[in-house]
């Protein structure tokens, strides 16, 4: 059968039928204690053919003293291997050999294995006392890993010692590794699944440590293969000396691994990984040495979770001390969003991942490796239609949306959460493709094959064929992060609360502040309208009684008197003129409008015909300049803000011929700049070539009894006019501004909204 990937999983590699040649194996009767079946090569190993031992006992290897030692612990034997301290002194010139027995399969085992005085020796019990040490003062898993492997290494002298790690999907790593200066690193290799068969898995949970001094050697099968009372093999699950899968064996010599020890790590009943050894060369390590690495690896096993979750505490300390920061900065900020990515701790920092984003309010703001924004916003289109929850996740987002291929080397992991239900505001955090993350040592090496088609396995190409198996595909979220990210999510949420309730309140405090101010505005109003009408009455009496001081009794006075009656008539008719202005402006704000349809151009032509004396006296031409629209407004109002505005023009000029323009601005109108629409509003504009306005007092013009001038220059007047004209088209929604330089006539713009 061609050799596959899985083969393995087909072999019945329990019940081989033969064992590794350096040691030979007896099976003896539970019953009767008489040897059922031997191992071929006993004939090479003691001078004795293995049907000579067949029913025959132990008699006629071993003397009488350790045959009774050896009774007595018949009994008490489990599927445990036990060392039995008696070696074997068979023949003169053959090796020494030590004796390892266990019950199993309704059998006695009985294995021997030589005595090699090449065998590293026995390590002290400070060294162990130093390895264990250093392996339970680790402070992180890679650490304990790290660790083991360099004190198997020391135990065994093998040139290499690897930490072998299973993930979910069963494929594997190297995360840590001791070796040889000069052999070529394996750290961060991966392996796929298929590399360790079922099988293997099953055995190796059962069989904790399994040796192969010499990968070349030819198997001594069991004489004979069936045991004769079963009429099968035997189940040789924990015989040491088993032999192995041919498949496992073609897999070393392709590692250019010439012998190899494999330890167990299981955690809570499963595999968790594995501690594997290579030589270059034939190596036997001593059955007391592979009891002390089997001591490592059970110890190893045993801390494992406490080591794990020290890891798993310290990454949960680093988010909930990234996230207390966040938080902190987040209530700090003017704008909470800039607390997530503005300041030390960022929320690319909470999570082990490559790049965040923030989608919020239309902007996207992205922190390390991310998609663009476009494709970010395709993903948050996939989430509102696909993915309504408030936190989603996932580890394969190319399995989900076909689409999602495109940045699978930034962003094959997806971790969301929702800022908002009915708007595309998220966070998002990318983990890429594993391919991106996983760095490995050596040259790249082409798949082979051999001439036969067979699948020629070495660590880099079983690194290929693992990264067929994990395309489109990242890490998982942890549910720690998962749970992180939800708290993340519910603190923002309560700070939006928060601003919506402070806005809220500082709304209803603003409409409380508005209605108290129109109502202080209305009561002043209204006083200004009550006291200037009442003072009038008493003031027109001070003005007429004074006419008749100057009338009955002028020739009575001297020049001196006169003159004083005379101001008091000019200060009288100055005050009456002064509370008629306080009396208008106080109408404008006590009067509703009365909007029309209303043509501009009749508006402004009847408000001609009405100053057309005027005009005339004063030279004045006025210019229309193009039609004028049909708004929504008060005609009579806006007809008093043309007449003051013309009525100025005519009155602050010095020319004796005067020139005004009527007109609507366009959008090409450069004196528009910075009004907010003219799509939403109609700007007018009357423009003179007077005296013009300093722009400092452009402001100050709009001021009640406000003027620029002496009482007795360019007519005279109250300074109430543009106050008036200003209160009438705020009524109306608009604005009214100038724009001006002195001596270079001024131009008034008024703006009012579009006719519906």
């Amino acid at each position: 059968m061609p050799t596959t990937l899985t083969n393995c999983d087909r072999e019945p590699i329990h019940i081989p039928g033969s064992v590794q040649p350096y040691g030979f194996l007896l099976c003896l009767d539970e019953q009767t204690q008489r040897v059922v079946q031997a191992s071929a090569n006993t004939q090479e190993l003691l001078g004795i053919p293995a049907h000579e031992l067949l029913g025959a006992g132990l008699e006629r290897l071993l003397p009488p003293t350790q045959l009774a030692e050896l009774d007595a612990l018949w009994p008490t034997l489990t599927e445990t291997p036990k060392l039995l301290g008696v070696q074997l002194h068979h023949t003169p010139g053959q090796p020494f050999y030590k004796l390892i027995v266990h019950r199993y399969d309704g059998l006695l085992w009985a294995e021997f294995e030589p005595v090699d005085s090449n065998s590293p020796g026995v390590v002290d019990l400070a060294t162990l006392n130093t390895a264990l040490g250093q392996m339970l003062g680790a402070t992180s898993v890679l650490d304990f890993c790290q660790h083991a492997v360099e004190q198997v290494r020391n135990i065994t002298g093998f040139d290499r010692v690897a930490m072998y790690r299973f993930a979910a999907d069963e494929s594997g790593e190297v995360v840590a590794e001791a070796i040889r200066p000069d052999l070529d690193p394996w750290l961060g290799l991966h392996y796929p699944a298929t590399d360790i068969p079922q099988q293997a898995r099953a055995m190796y949970l059962k069989n904790w440590l399994r040796f192969i001094p010499d990968a070349s050697y030819q198997p001594a099968p069991l004489v004979p293969v069936r045991n004769p009372t079963t009429g099968r093999p035997p189940d040789m699950t924990h015989a040491v000396l088993r032999s192995v899968s041919p498949i496992h064996l073609e897999y070393l010599h392709n590692l250019g691994s010439a012998a190899t020890m494999t330890i167990s790590v299981i955690r809570e009943g499963k595999l968790w990984g594995m501690i594997t050894c290579h030589h270059l060369t034939p190596h036997l390590v001593s059955y007391e040495l592979r009891e002390l690495c089997l001591f490592i690896g059970k110890t190893f096993s045993a801390l494992l979770p406490t080591k794990e979750q020290q890891d798993l505490q310290a990454y949960q300390l680093h988010i909930q001390k990234t996230q207390a920061r966040l938080f902190e900065q987040m209530n700090s900020s003017a704008d909470f969003i800039t607390g997530l990515y503005q300041h030390t701790a960022t929320l690319l920092n909470v999570f082990a991942c490559g790049g965040a984003a923030i989608c919020f309010e239309g902007e996207i703001v992205t922190l390390g490796t991310t998609p663009t924004p476009d494709q970010i916003w395709d993903v948050v289109a996939w989430l509102r239609q696909h993915a309504p929850q408030d936190v989603f996740h996932t580890d394969s987002y190319t399995q989900l949306n076909p689409d999602g291929v495109a940045i699978r080397g930034t962003a094959s992991g997806i971790l969301a959460i929702t800022l908002a239900q009915a708007a595309n505001d998220y966070i998002l955090w990318f983990r890429p493709e594993q391919l991106q993350t996983v760095t490995w040592a050596g040259r790249t090496q082409k798949v082979e094959t051999k001439a036969d088609g067979q699948i020629f396995l070495s660590p880099r190409q079983s690194f290929e064929a693992w990264k067929q198996t994990v395309e489109n595909t990242a890490a998982a979220w942890l549910p720690l992060e998962i749970e992180a990210a939800q708290e993340l999510r519910l603190h923002i949420a309560d700070i939006r609360l928060k601003i919506f309730n402070e806005l809220q309140a500082r709304a209803t405090s603003l409409s409380r502040l508005n209605a108290e101010l129109e109502r202080s505005n209305d009561e002043l109003d209204s006083f200004a309208y009550v006291a200037s009408h009442d003072l009038k009455e008493p003031l027109r009496g001070i003005h007429n009684y004074s006419i008749f001081l100057l009338e009955d009794y002028a020739d009575r006075l001297d020049a001196e008197g006169v003159s004083k009656l005379q101001t008091l008539v000019r200060l009288s008719q100055r005050m009456e003129s002064l509370i008629e202005s306080l009396l208008q402006i106080s109408r404008v704000g006590r009067m509703d409008l009365v909007p029309v349809q209303t043509d501009m151009n009749a508006l402004v032509n009847g408000v001609l015909e009405l100053l057309a004396p005027r005009l005339e006296q004063t030279h004045t031409t006025v210019t229309v300049a193009g039609p004028l629209p049909t708004i929504l407004a008060d005609p009579i109002r806006l007809g008093e803000v043309f007449n003051n505005l013309i009525t100025n023009a005519m009155r602050y000029s010095n020319s004796p011929e005067k020139y005004v323009t009527i007109g609507v601005a366009t959008a090409s109108t450069s004196s528009t700049i910075g009004f907010p629409s003219l799509e939403q509003f109609d700007v007018f504009y009357v423009r003179d070539q007077g005296i013009g306005i300093d722009p400092k007092h452009h402001e100050n013009i709009f001021k009640i009894f406000k003027r620029l001038h002496a009482q007795d220059k360019y007519g005279g007047g109250t300074g109430v006019g543009l106050a008036i004209a200003k209160k009438m088209i705020e009524k109306h929604g608009g604005k009214l501004w100038v724009e001006s330089v002195l001596g270079e006539g001024a131009t008034f713009y008024f703006s009012l909204p579009k006719a519906l």
